[in-house]
């Protein structure tokens, strides 16, 4: 049983850091070809950091999985610091360029 809370988790967790990567990979792709783009563009090199280490995080989580039931503690925290920071991270970028319509 915690076996399967392990995977949820950890799921869940490269779920919300491939979804903060993909928003950046569009902004970034909206920024390049917009005149003007280069602060975005600038602000989203400044914030890959972040995305690699929370999906190379929540991957590694994944991983863990397969493991025993101590290794699944470890990857149930290691799945949720990754995925706690990537969606507050995705969340502020959002706040950030939101436009209000």
């Amino acid at each position: 049983m915690l076996n399967l809370i392990a995977v949820v988790i950890a799921v869940v967790a490269v779920v919300a850091s491939l979804a903060h990567v993909g928003y950046l990979a569009l902004l970034n792709s909206a920024a390049t070809k917009r005149a003007g783009g280069a602060p975005v563009a600038q602000y989203v090199r400044s914030r890959w950091p972040v995305a690699g280490v929370t999906t190379a995080g929540a991957l590694l989580a994944w991983a863990l999985t397969s493991g025993n039931a101590f290794v699944d503690v470890l990857a149930i925290l290691l799945a949720a610091g990754s995925g706690g920071v990537a969606t507050k991270a995705l969340q502020s970028t959002k706040d950030r360029y939101r436009s209000d319509q």
